[in-house]
């Protein structure tokens, strides 16, 4: 029995139950596919079903203000994923008359799709026959075949995708597709895969060796670099001050107060009176290249340090995109006292 009638066999008994399966419709499963491109599915369901309730279809994501896309994107991260696929939307209204693209090759043509998002909508909604390759398919491949070189290096890649390429179901490449990202999901995880309850038990190179630990291969990662952020509340009566982060840097297009950010860790603010400003509280985030350290500190309101800000009621400040950091600090009850 082949490789893909043996999986899809499985599949059908095993299927996750998934919202975006019970459609063939190219823009949700376009924005399924960006959602959950780099989120646990546990995590980004409520997103999925928020952002389509808002933006139902490409035309209405299309003439959104980006800040309204940032909104209902806030806590997801990786928000150029948002303004990419709003840039998508609007080539597709604009210069395709709101059809999306029905093939794998135009289907890259659109800003933030790569060969995995291309290669899983033209499969599962227009039956091309291409192999979609993700972090779950590289591993089951990689452990299944004994591929040995890194599955993130170009070598590794060309390999993984060429053996996609080839047992891809010619009748079914979408559900193929799916059904090897489920297999790595729920069966061939990263780390104790469930090899017992495999179909592939008897096959597999990476069992049949005692290699499951060493497969994938994965290349060292790029440094992180470690960032010192440095906020300063500023409350003026029942507002604070807000000004969007420009373009080029994490968080590009959210809002935030007054940003001081230093070499390393500060304990006190320089060049202020110590008596005009207290620590709030600290925090950090992990981003994939980037570890920030954080700390929040309430200062006295100067006019001229805010001078291109806005002034934001806190009533209001529910309205504007900002940082999961920034959104957890106006639920804070720091934040909050600041008002009394």
């Amino acid at each position: 029995m082949s490789f893909s009638i043996r999986l899809l066999k499985w599949y059908d008994l095993n299927q996750r139950d998934l919202p975006w399966r019970h459609t063939d419709n190219p823009y949700v499963i376009w924005v399924a596919e960006v959602i959950f491109q780099q989120t646990r599915i546990s995590q980004g369901l409520p997103y999925f079903h928020s952002f389509l309730e808002k933006f139902p279809s490409v035309e209405l994501l299309a003439g959104a203000k980006e800040e309204e896309v940032l909104k209902k994107w806030q806590g997801l991260g990786y928000y150029s994923r948002a303004r990419n696929l709003q840039f998508s939307a609007q080539y597709v209204v604009n210069e395709l008359g709101g059809q999306m693209p029905k093939s794998y090759k135009d289907l890259l043509k659109l800003k933030g799709v790569g060969p995995y998002i291309a290669a899983e909508i033209a499969s599962v909604c227009f039956g091309e026959v291409v192999a979609a390759v993700d972090g779950n398919v590289q591993r089951v491949l990689s452990r299944y075949f004994g591929v040995k070189e890194a599955v993130n290096s170009t070598v590794g890649m060309k390999i993984i995708q060429a053996l996609a390429n080839e047992h891809v179901s010619k009748s079914r490449p979408g559900d193929f597709n799916q059904a090897l990202m489920d297999m790595g999901s729920a069966i061939c995880t990263p780390k104790a895969p469930r090899c017992k309850e495999c179909v592939f038990v008897e096959e597999c190179w990476a069992r049949k060796h005692k290699a499951t630990n060493e497969l994938p291969v994965k290349e060292k990662k790029v440094k992180v670099r470690k960032r010192y952020f440095n906020y300063l509340i500023s409350v003026d009566g029942d507002s604070i001050y807000l000004k969007k982060r420009p373009s080029g840097d994490v968080w590009q297009g959210l809002f935030e107060p007054y940003l001081l950010e230093s070499d390393s860790e500060l304990n006190v603010l320089p060049n202020r009176n110590k008596d005009s400003y207290f620590e709030m509280y600290q925090t950090k985030r992990i981003l994939s290249h980037q570890r920030l350290f954080i700390k929040f500190w309430a200062v006295g309101f100067n006019e001229a340090e805010l001078a291109t800000f806005i002034k934001v009621k806190k009533t209001d400040l529910d309205s504007f995109p900002v940082p999961k950091s920034i959104e957890q600090l106006f639920l804070s009850k720091e934040f909050v006292s600041l008002f009394y």
